[in-house]
Protein backbone atom coordinates (compact mmCIF):
# COMPACT_ATOMS: atom_id res chain seq x y z
CA UNK A 1 0.00 0.00 0.00
CA UNK A 2 1.45 3.40 -0.88
CA UNK A 3 2.10 5.65 1.73
CA UNK A 4 -0.12 8.46 2.23
CA UNK A 5 -3.09 7.01 0.45
CA UNK A 6 -6.43 6.05 2.47
CA UNK A 7 -7.59 1.84 1.92
CA UNK A 8 -10.82 2.39 0.26
CA UNK A 9 -13.55 2.12 3.49
CA UNK A 10 -15.33 -1.42 3.94
CA UNK A 11 -18.50 0.60 3.80
CA UNK A 12 -17.52 1.82 0.01
CA UNK A 13 -18.96 -0.39 -2.47
CA UNK A 14 -16.66 -1.96 -4.92
CA UNK A 15 -15.95 -0.23 -7.87
CA UNK A 16 -18.29 -0.78 -10.36
CA UNK A 17 -21.24 -2.11 -8.25
CA UNK A 18 -24.28 0.12 -7.41
CA UNK A 19 -25.32 0.43 -3.32
CA UNK A 20 -28.17 -1.79 -3.84
CA UNK A 21 -26.14 -4.58 -5.68
CA UNK A 22 -23.60 -4.29 -2.68
CA UNK A 23 -26.50 -4.67 -0.29
CA UNK A 24 -28.03 -7.41 -1.90
CA UNK A 25 -24.83 -9.34 -1.73
CA UNK A 26 -24.32 -8.61 2.24
CA UNK A 27 -28.19 -9.63 2.62
CA UNK A 28 -28.97 -12.67 1.36
CA UNK A 29 -32.86 -11.92 2.39
CA UNK A 30 -33.49 -9.22 -0.19
CA UNK A 31 -35.35 -6.26 -0.34
CA UNK A 32 -36.00 -4.95 3.09
CA UNK A 33 -34.54 -8.10 4.65
CA UNK A 34 -37.63 -10.48 3.63
CA UNK A 35 -36.66 -13.99 3.13
CA UNK A 36 -37.84 -15.01 -0.83
CA UNK A 37 -36.43 -18.47 -0.80
CA UNK A 38 -38.14 -20.53 1.47
CA UNK A 39 -36.15 -22.60 4.44
CA UNK A 40 -35.38 -26.11 4.27
CA UNK A 41 -38.03 -26.50 6.97
CA UNK A 42 -40.40 -24.59 5.16
CA UNK A 43 -39.90 -26.71 2.15
CA UNK A 44 -40.41 -30.07 4.11
CA UNK A 45 -43.96 -28.05 5.68
CA UNK A 46 -44.94 -27.55 2.40
CA UNK A 47 -44.12 -30.98 0.85
CA UNK A 48 -46.27 -32.87 3.97
CA UNK A 49 -48.99 -30.43 3.39
CA UNK A 50 -49.14 -31.39 -0.51
CA UNK A 51 -48.70 -35.21 0.20
CA UNK A 52 -51.54 -34.65 2.46
CA UNK A 53 -53.75 -33.09 0.22
CA UNK A 54 -52.64 -35.59 -2.59
CA UNK A 55 -53.79 -38.82 -0.66
CA UNK A 56 -57.44 -36.88 0.96
CA UNK A 57 -57.91 -36.42 -3.15
CA UNK A 58 -56.99 -40.51 -3.73
CA UNK A 59 -58.96 -41.31 -1.00
CA UNK A 60 -61.96 -39.42 -1.81
CA UNK A 61 -61.71 -40.60 -5.99
CA UNK A 62 -61.10 -44.24 -4.44
CA UNK A 63 -64.58 -43.50 -2.17
CA UNK A 64 -66.50 -42.22 -5.47
CA UNK A 65 -65.54 -45.55 -7.62
CA UNK A 66 -66.79 -47.24 -4.93
CA UNK A 67 -70.25 -45.76 -4.73
CA UNK A 68 -70.56 -45.80 -8.10
CA UNK A 69 -69.42 -49.56 -8.16
CA UNK A 70 -71.67 -50.16 -5.75
CA UNK A 71 -75.51 -51.87 -6.80
CA UNK A 72 -78.29 -49.71 -5.85
CA UNK A 73 -80.58 -51.75 -4.15
CA UNK A 74 -84.34 -50.27 -4.71
CA UNK A 75 -87.43 -51.71 -2.92
CA UNK A 76 -89.94 -53.49 -5.68
CA UNK A 77 -92.21 -51.68 -6.58
CA UNK A 78 -96.06 -52.85 -5.84
CA UNK A 79 -98.23 -53.08 -9.11
CA UNK A 80 -99.70 -50.43 -10.02
CA UNK A 81 -103.71 -50.24 -8.41
CA UNK A 82 -102.47 -52.96 -5.62
CA UNK A 83 -103.48 -52.14 -2.01
CA UNK A 84 -104.56 -53.88 0.90
CA UNK A 85 -106.16 -57.08 -0.06
CA UNK A 86 -108.61 -58.23 1.97
CA UNK A 87 -108.35 -61.09 4.04
CA UNK A 88 -110.64 -64.07 3.20
CA UNK A 89 -113.24 -65.01 5.29
CA UNK A 90 -112.30 -67.99 8.13
CA UNK A 91 -114.07 -71.02 7.66
CA UNK A 92 -116.94 -71.28 10.31
CA UNK A 93 -116.70 -74.52 11.99
CA UNK A 94 -120.35 -74.82 11.75
CA UNK A 95 -122.77 -74.23 9.57
CA UNK A 96 -125.02 -71.17 9.32
CA UNK A 97 -128.30 -73.08 9.87
CA UNK A 98 -126.80 -75.80 12.76
CA UNK A 99 -129.38 -74.55 14.97
CA UNK A 100 -132.42 -74.72 12.86
CA UNK A 101 -133.21 -78.30 13.14
CA UNK A 102 -136.25 -78.14 11.50
CA UNK A 103 -134.70 -76.98 8.36
CA UNK A 104 -132.02 -79.56 8.41
CA UNK A 105 -134.83 -82.33 8.84
CA UNK A 106 -136.29 -81.02 6.07
CA UNK A 107 -133.21 -80.83 3.84
CA UNK A 108 -132.34 -84.24 4.78
CA UNK A 109 -135.49 -85.59 3.56
CA UNK A 110 -135.43 -83.67 0.29
CA UNK A 111 -131.69 -85.01 -0.06
CA UNK A 112 -133.21 -88.93 0.39
CA UNK A 113 -135.47 -88.17 -1.57
CA UNK A 114 -133.54 -86.74 -4.78
CA UNK A 115 -130.72 -89.73 -4.22
CA UNK A 116 -133.66 -92.01 -4.68
CA UNK A 117 -134.66 -90.51 -7.85
CA UNK A 118 -131.35 -90.45 -9.20
CA UNK A 119 -129.91 -93.67 -8.09
CA UNK A 120 -133.32 -95.23 -10.02
CA UNK A 121 -132.05 -93.49 -13.24
CA UNK A 122 -128.47 -94.12 -12.72
CA UNK A 123 -129.56 -98.18 -12.91
CA UNK A 124 -132.46 -97.96 -15.38
CA UNK A 125 -130.18 -95.91 -17.80
CA UNK A 126 -127.36 -98.17 -17.53
CA UNK A 127 -129.69 -101.52 -17.54
CA UNK A 128 -130.98 -99.56 -20.94
CA UNK A 129 -127.48 -99.33 -22.43
CA UNK A 130 -126.87 -102.77 -21.61
CA UNK A 131 -130.01 -104.23 -23.44
CA UNK A 132 -129.08 -102.02 -26.47
CA UNK A 133 -125.62 -103.53 -26.32
CA UNK A 134 -127.14 -106.81 -26.02
CA UNK A 135 -130.00 -106.24 -28.36
CA UNK A 136 -128.59 -107.82 -31.94
CA UNK A 137 -125.65 -110.56 -31.79
CA UNK A 138 -122.25 -109.98 -31.97
CA UNK A 139 -121.72 -109.34 -35.95
CA UNK A 140 -125.00 -109.02 -36.84
CA UNK A 141 -125.09 -105.55 -36.88
CA UNK A 142 -121.47 -103.67 -36.85
CA UNK A 143 -122.05 -100.45 -34.00
CA UNK A 144 -120.44 -97.26 -36.31
CA UNK A 145 -121.39 -93.78 -38.09
CA UNK A 146 -121.61 -96.27 -41.14
CA UNK A 147 -124.19 -98.74 -40.55
CA UNK A 148 -127.30 -97.10 -40.84
CA UNK A 149 -129.90 -98.38 -38.14
CA UNK A 150 -126.70 -99.91 -35.72
CA UNK A 151 -125.14 -96.75 -35.77
CA UNK A 152 -128.47 -94.77 -34.13
CA UNK A 153 -129.07 -98.02 -31.68
CA UNK A 154 -124.94 -96.95 -30.81
CA UNK A 155 -125.64 -93.40 -29.97
CA UNK A 156 -128.72 -93.95 -27.86
CA UNK A 157 -126.73 -96.55 -25.60
CA UNK A 158 -123.69 -93.82 -25.30
CA UNK A 159 -126.25 -91.35 -24.26
CA UNK A 160 -127.88 -94.06 -21.94
CA UNK A 161 -124.06 -94.38 -20.53
CA UNK A 162 -123.56 -90.56 -20.13
CA UNK A 163 -126.83 -89.75 -18.15
CA UNK A 164 -126.08 -93.05 -16.32
CA UNK A 165 -122.87 -91.04 -15.15
CA UNK A 166 -124.50 -87.66 -14.57
CA UNK A 167 -127.21 -89.46 -12.30
CA UNK A 168 -124.05 -91.28 -10.36
CA UNK A 169 -122.72 -87.97 -9.91
CA UNK A 170 -125.70 -86.39 -8.52
CA UNK A 171 -126.24 -89.41 -5.86
CA UNK A 172 -122.20 -88.62 -5.12
CA UNK A 173 -123.49 -84.69 -4.49
CA UNK A 174 -126.09 -85.65 -2.00
CA UNK A 175 -124.28 -88.50 -0.39
CA UNK A 176 -121.61 -85.21 0.86
CA UNK A 177 -124.29 -82.91 1.44
CA UNK A 178 -126.18 -85.14 3.81
CA UNK A 179 -122.37 -85.77 5.37
CA UNK A 180 -122.11 -82.42 5.91
CA UNK A 181 -126.00 -82.43 7.34
CA UNK A 182 -124.77 -84.56 10.27
CA UNK A 183 -121.34 -82.67 10.43
CA UNK A 184 -123.41 -79.24 11.28
CA UNK A 185 -121.85 -77.50 8.12
CA UNK A 186 -124.21 -78.17 5.58
CA UNK A 187 -125.28 -74.57 4.39
CA UNK A 188 -121.86 -72.36 4.03
CA UNK A 189 -120.61 -71.93 0.79
CA UNK A 190 -117.52 -73.86 0.42
CA UNK A 191 -115.84 -70.74 -1.77
CA UNK A 192 -116.86 -67.70 0.21
CA UNK A 193 -117.94 -69.37 3.87
CA UNK A 194 -121.06 -66.90 3.55
CA UNK A 195 -124.57 -68.95 4.20
CA UNK A 196 -126.99 -70.26 0.93
CA UNK A 197 -130.16 -68.75 0.63
CA UNK A 198 -132.54 -70.91 1.76
CA UNK A 199 -134.52 -70.74 -1.50
CA UNK A 200 -131.59 -72.35 -3.59
CA UNK A 201 -131.24 -75.26 -0.95
CA UNK A 202 -134.69 -75.88 -1.64
CA UNK A 203 -134.37 -75.88 -4.86
CA UNK A 204 -130.85 -77.97 -5.57
CA UNK A 205 -130.66 -78.99 -1.79
CA UNK A 206 -126.84 -80.61 -2.32
CA UNK A 207 -126.17 -77.21 -4.05
CA UNK A 208 -121.98 -76.60 -2.65
CA UNK A 209 -121.54 -72.50 -3.89
CA UNK A 210 -123.86 -69.41 -3.13
CA UNK A 211 -125.41 -67.72 -6.39
CA UNK A 212 -122.40 -65.23 -6.85
CA UNK A 213 -119.53 -67.58 -6.16
CA UNK A 214 -121.08 -70.78 -8.50
CA UNK A 215 -121.83 -67.07 -11.52
CA UNK A 216 -117.99 -66.95 -11.67
CA UNK A 217 -117.58 -69.73 -13.40
CA UNK A 218 -116.81 -72.50 -10.80
CA UNK A 219 -117.81 -76.35 -12.19
CA UNK A 220 -118.94 -77.07 -8.84
CA UNK A 221 -122.77 -76.55 -7.97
Amino acid sequence: MTPGKKAPSAKTPAKGSTPRESADRRSPAGTNGAATVPTAKAAKAVKAVKKTVAGADRAEADSGHAKAAKPRVTPSAEPSGSGPQPKPAAKPKIGPYATDTKFLQEQQALLEHERAVYQGQATDLKAEADSLAQEREPGDVQFDEESGEGGTVAVDRERDLALSAQALAAVEEIDASILRIAARTYGACERCHQPIPKPRLRALPYARLCVACKSGGLSRR
